[in-house]
């Protein structure tokens, strides 16, 4: 069994620092362009990107989990290629990703030129985060750049899977937070009493970055959710976040 882990919208694989170090031969990879590369224009090109990467590293009885917009590509993965899939663990996510059409255009015509005022709302989104492991993201963030995530925002705008949710046949692990003020706590029950079998984990007093908050607690569920599976971790090394 093989844990990946697909990050959201201008992020990158260290948004997973805690789910790595505790998940042995759990693979967060950076989605093209998260520094490096070119990203992809929609949710759909990023399934297909990822798919040929678990193809190329002969992965099997694959988990996804994905955050935010990872969690948008890993359920249209799911719809569009179950056969690959053991389970989805969906991190504080929803069916349709609607983005305040303010924070677009701050990010179009505003961010590019005023960098520290980007950052600012970036640090702000991790606030609760342990402080040197902000500073790392933080670090990445520059290197990905305000264009990225306005792309990534773009894509997540035009996702829109409500009506298919119904459809997904792997077992999942829906995961959120009850302060997340981007996908509101609304977003998580409708995935989780939508698909068929969902477990729900709410994560009290917890925002959009629970995961990364609550390591532990994230950690745990997510161990416990694949025992439910045939096996307590990832079978081989992954690349880790970088």
């Amino acid at each position: 069994m093989q844990l990946v882990m697909v990050h959201g919208a201008g992020g990158s694989g260290l948004s997973f620092y805690y789910q790595v170090s505790a998940l042995p031969g759990a693979d967060a990879m950076d989605l093209p362009g998260h520094p490096r590369g070119k990203p992809c224009p929609t949710i759909e090109e990023y399934v297909q990107w990822l798919r040929g990467y678990i193809a190329g590293r002969g992965y099997s009885d694959v988990v996804l989990a994905g955050h935010s917009m990872g969690g948008a590509i890993a359920m249209l993965y799911a719809l569009e290629h179950s056969e690959d899939l053991k389970g989805l663990v969906l991190m504080s996510t929803g069916a349709r990703l609607r983005v305040d059409p303010n924070q677009l255009r701050f990010l179009k015509e505003r961010a590019p030129r005023d960098m520290d005022t980007w950052l600012r709302q970036r640090e702000e989104g991790l606030s609760k985060v342990a402080p040197q492991v902000r500073e790392l993201l933080l670090q990445r963030s520059r290197e990905v750049g305000p264009l990225v995530q306005l792309n990534d925002l773009l894509a997540c705008d035009r996702f829109d899977v409500m009506e298919r949710v119904g459809e997904i046949r792997v077992p999942t692990l829906v995961w959120y937070g009850t302060e997340d003020t981007l996908t509101l706590p609304r977003y998580g029950e409708y995935l989780a009493s939508h698909i068929p079998g969902a477990r729900a984990m709410v994560v009290k007093g917890a925002t959009h970055q629970a995961h990364l908050e609550c390591p532990d607690q994230a950690n745990a569920a997510i161990k416990e959710f694949l025992a439910t599976l045939g096996g307590a971790g990832a079978s081989r090394p992954g690349h880790g976040a970088r």
